[in-house]
């Protein structure tokens, strides 16, 4: 598994989403994700919405995951 993969499953699975993705050993990565979706919800439903996007692979594949999520209004904020 790597950053992009990741990317592209966090993507799929949250239309309409923007990921950044990093990590150097393909085992522990950091993520950013930016979703409308996430708009009125607390940071750790925003995380189970995107680890819903990755299944079964959270704790195999990619044994570590630090999600950074934003939502389009927040993310021009800190732009």
């Amino acid at each position: 598994m790597n950053a992009q993969q990741i990317q592209q499953l966090i993507e799929a699975g949250l239309p309409g989403s923007r990921a950044q993705v990093e990590g150097a050993d393909e085992v522990h990565f950091e993520a950013t994700v930016v979703c409308e979706a996430f708009a009125g919800k607390l940071p750790l439903a925003r995380h189970r919405m995107v680890y819903a996007t990755l299944g079964g692979r959270m704790g195999g594949e990619i044994h570590a995951l630090a999600l950074r999520t934003l939502t389009p209004d927040e993310a021009r904020l800190q732009s």
